[in-house]
């Protein structure tokens, strides 16, 4: 199904690893400490943005005052504390699985570094990715081509023969500004 492209790029969360109730747990947590809320709706238009530019949008909303990149370095120590206990993978892994060995494949992902090769190699999945490619390697965060373009670099695959798989809105507009083809695994 995949064969006339060179390379295959992943996003992460919600793509090929389920995360999403544990980032939205803690940011509950996190916000809590603060007297804060986020909207549910609000945060799914997020995703795919880096940490800090989701805690900018919870401050502001919540017309708090608070460094929006300290309060994402706080919910990404809660985040590490939580994840390795509760995350499991996705059916969409099976097509990394089944592609492992044929085409060079990355992950490209808003998420820290840190927590992307943690939680890969806790699943015993990092093997399967010839780069990992998340927010503190690029300047400008998905819904910017930079990520995948990183990703498309790092494979040593030209961009227009990658394909992307997506959960979210900016990360579909990012694979498309790339010049990439883009699955939108939503709705697979």
């Amino acid at each position: 199904m995949y064969e006339r492209y060179a390379g295959l790029i992943f996003d992460m969360d919600g793509t090929i690893l389920d995360t999403e109730p544990t980032h939205r747990k803690a940011w509950h947590d996190v916000l809590g400490r603060y007297g804060m809320r986020f909207d549910e709706q609000a945060m799914i238009g997020l995703n795919g943005a880096p940490t800090w530019r989701i805690a900018q949008s919870i401050i502001e909303a919540n017309q708090g005052d608070l460094d929006p990149h300290l309060l994402a370095q706080e919910k990404t120590a809660v985040v590490k504390a939580m994840l390795l206990d509760s995350v499991r993978p996705l059916p969409l892994i099976e097509v990394v699985k089944a592609w492992h060995g044929r085409r060079p494949m990355s992950v490209g992902t808003g998420s820290e570094s840190a927590i992307a090769e943690a939680l890969l190699a806790h699943l015993g999945l990092r093997g399967y990715f010839d780069a990992v490619i998340a927010a503190d390697h690029v300047k400008h965060h998905k819904p910017a081509p930079d990520t995948f373009l990183l990703c498309a670099q790092s494979m040593g695959v030209e961009p227009t023969q990658c394909i992307v798989f997506e959960d979210a809105d900016f990360g579909l507009q990012a694979a498309r500004a790339a010049g990439m083809d883009v699955v939108d695994v939503r709705l697979l």
